[in-house]
């Protein structure tokens, strides 16, 4: 059996996620997913927006996932590789090159990122949804206040 893992936060999961979930499971016959823990993305200085539980339960929903483990620290990622017996890391190709330390213990593929969709994208999206909803909330606010 060929086993393979990724990491990340999957937070507000979405196309590219499932996407890429599913070419590194095709990789092999078990895909390990990694997934960073809200007290390690404190340490990284980010914030998700659904809680490691949460995002656990989505997961572990999808047929391509086979186990879904708390990602802790950067430092794990050898013996996480070690500890599973696998055969394959995947990651983005945004992060070419950072992990290839792992060629020693497993081989390492980059997967193409889907094109236009990104956790980073959605939130932006919905900060800028939120100012302009703050916005004419407020000039609502001063135009009901004009007219009494």
């Amino acid at each position: 059996m060929k086993k393979v893992i990724t990491y990340g936060t999957f937070d507000l999961l979405h196309k590219g996620h499932v996407l890429l979930l599913q070419r590194a499971r095709e990789l092999g016959d078990h895909l390990t997913v990694v997934m960073s823990t809200d007290e390690f993305n404190s340490i990284k200085g980010k914030k998700a927006y659904t809680s490691w539980e949460d995002r656990k339960l989505i997961l572990e929903a999808l047929s391509c996932v086979d186990k879904v483990i708390p990602e802790n620290s950067w430092e794990q990622k050898i013996d996480d590789v070690k500890n599973n017996e696998i055969d394959i890391f995947v990651m983005g190709d945004d992060w070419k090159g950072k992990f290839d330390f792992l060629n020693e213990y497993c081989q390492v593929v980059y997967l193409p990122r889907t094109e236009g969709i990104s956790t980073s994208k959605i939130k932006e999206d919905l900060k800028a949804i939120k100012k302009d909803v703050d916005r004419l909330s407020k000039k609502l606010e001063e135009d009901i206040n004009r007219e009494y």
